[in-house]
């Protein structure tokens, strides 16, 4: 199901009230809603893909119990390892088993031996990348004795599968979400219109910006060889605003319809774009994996610890492993590789930390300095997105040297005045609300009542005119 769709338009409402009106006196039964209307919202999509939720969840919520029970360090690796390797077994089965046989394959072909593959017709399951790390931390975390296991199975199954962020994140934490089943939830009027405003400027995001520079960034990209190189770099720019006004209008949608429930969400992105280096970059852009990944990978193998060797090794083991979490494609590896060296001198320097605030925190504006570090910034990161977006890292190394070609300063072909227009006015707003967990959470709140519902029905006006047909998320393939 859709965020963007008519059914979710139906379904929403009709949890909220059920939520509130019926079963509000029993939190129980509260929880028991959440759970069966998780599973509806995503056996929406495919009924057939519940069992694997559904295992998931016993399987950690059986270990989380059996590590508690025991103080055998033995055993207590044992149920880890059971645990991690279930999960990610299953991850690596849906995800990369058709990936690893057509490397096999290739790599024999090379050596003049063919061999014919077994491969099979598998269907991803929607969203298995982000359950499957969150059930991880879950017992990763009560192995390492953070956080004790939960005795109440529906709570646990209400974590796994709470159906805002379920399919796309964020990622949450069990010591941050898992509690919040527990206590007694009271409506809260003011909460529910922040969360009414978060997903009015997700949808926003998503269908209105995201969805429209689709359009163009999909022609330029399946054609790249006729653009100019200034052309080519358009289709980047759109690029790398369809991806974050998909990625975070998901976000925004699922934190905001989250607080209608009285739950709060951990913020997944931080105007990356604004980022004055890639150390920021990467503290901004889907915040939760990038902790997720510090946490539970990067400080266990020693992170910024050690030896020179030791700290290039794991960087380079981070963002390859980043990579490799977002597809079963060399070019999400390459992508990882890229932001590893835009990560690395900042690192050796000891500067990856330098840049910690909002960016002109005390200030409308920014300095010349900042400009410029931020553009710097951008450029890069729109030359790793070009191998997030490429097919084929072939197709990706020509598409980044064509970049660099004499028609660079030539007038590009595509430039569409109304979403240029979009994309100022979209930046504007995101400049202003940098400070805030989302652009529109305390822009306009001292205007008069008349002048902010006006200023909302316009984006709602808005989100009718550009919308068109519903198109997925882009990280539901992830």
């Amino acid at each position: 199901m859709l965020f963007n769709s008519i059914d979710f338009a139906i379904f929403l409402p009709i949890v909220f009230v059920l939520y509130w009106l019926v079963v509000q006196k029993s939190l129980r039964l509260q929880n028991v809603l959440i759970v069966v209307a998780s599973y509806v919202f995503y056996g929406w999509w495919d009924y057939r893909f519940l069992g694997l939720i559904l295992f998931s969840t016993l399987i950690d919520y059986t270990i989380g119990i059996l590590l508690q029970k025991t103080s055998i360090e033995k055993q207590r690796k044992a149920l880890l390892w059971t645990s991690i390797c279930v999960n990610i077994g299953l991850l690596g089965f849906f995800k990369y088993y058709n990936f690893f046989v057509d490397n096999f394959v290739e790599a024999f072909s090379f050596f003049g031996r063919e061999i014919q593959p077994n491969t099979l017709n598998i269907i991803l399951p929607v969203g298995i990348s982000f359950y499957t790390f969150q059930t991880l931390s879950y017992t990763i975390d009560i192995y390492r004795r953070k956080l004790k296991p939960t005795k109440d199975p529906i709570a646990f199954a209400a974590f796994v599968s709470f159906f805002p962020q379920l399919v796309a994140g964020p990622i949450e934490r069990a010591s941050n979400l898992l509690p919040q089943f527990y206590k007694k939830r009271q409506f809260n009027y003011s909460n529910a219109v922040d969360g009414l405003r978060q997903i009015l400027w997700g949808l926003f995001k998503k269908i209105v910006i995201a969805d429209n520079c689709a359009q163009f960034a999909n022609v330029i990209f399946d054609n790249y060889t006729e653009y100019s190189a200034s052309t080519l770099w358009v289709g980047a720019i759109f690029f790398a605003f369809q991806i974050y006004g998909d990625f975070s209008g998901y976000s925004d949608i699922a934190i905001g319809t989250s607080r209608l429930f009285g739950f709060n969400l951990k913020q997944n992105f931080a105007v990356p774009y604004f980022s004055r280096d890639i150390a920021e970059f990467w503290r901004r852009w889907h915040i939760s994996l990038s902790t997720w990944f510090r946490d539970y990978v990067y400080i266990p193998l020693g992170g910024s610890r050690g030896s020179k060797w030791s700290q290039v090794r794991n960087v380079f083991i981070i963002f390859i492993v980043s990579g490799f979490w977002h597809g079963a494609n060399w070019t999400f590896m390459i992508w990882g590789v890229l932001n590893a060296c835009y990560f690395l001198p900042l690192l050796i320097m000891k500067k990856n930390r330098m840049h910690t605030d909002v960016v002109a925190a005390n200030s409308s504006l920014p300095t010349f300095k900042e400009i410029a570090s931020i553009g710097l910034t951008f450029g890069l990161t729109l030359i790793a997105w070009v191998f997030f977006r490429s097919d084929t890292v072939v197709q990706a190394f020509d598409y980044v040297l064509r970049m660099f070609q004499w028609t660079f300063f030539s007038v590009p072909e595509s430039r569409p005045r109304y979403l240029i227009i979009l994309l100022m006015l979209f930046i504007t707003v995101e400049w202003f609300g940098r400070r805030q967990l989302f652009a529109i959470e305390k822009l306009w709140l001292s205007y008069p009542r008349w002048v902010r519902l006006t200023i909302y029905y316009v984006i709602v006006i808005t989100i009718f005119i550009f919308g068109g047909k519903e198109q997925e998320f882009i990280y539901f393939q992830f």
